[in-house]
């Protein structure tokens, strides 16, 4: 499995998206708003996904709008600062 792939399944998991299948988020869709519709709870746990999957933290808030804006945009933060 793909690491996109693999984000989509934590994103259901993690966010309880019950009527949401992997299929249905596309890569490049906006994930807060008119996207996915999340909220700011779900950036939360988006920022515990990172660090319990990923072993990633984020200390800066700011830095999560640029990070959660898609599949794609999670997948290459999560590329470029795995250790």
């Amino acid at each position: 499995m793909d690491l996109k792939e693999e984000l989509k399944q934590h994103l259901i998991e993690q966010l309880n998206l019950e009527e949401v299948d992997a299929a249905d988020i596309e890569n490049d869709a906006a994930l807060f708003g008119d996207g996915l519709g999340l909220d700011s709870i779900d950036a939360l746990e988006l920022i515990v996904l990172l660090d319990t999957h990923y072993n990633i933290k984020i200390n800066n808030p700011e830095q999560g709008k640029e990070i959660f804006q898609s599949v794609n945009s999670m997948a290459e933060f999560i590329s470029q600062n795995r250790d």
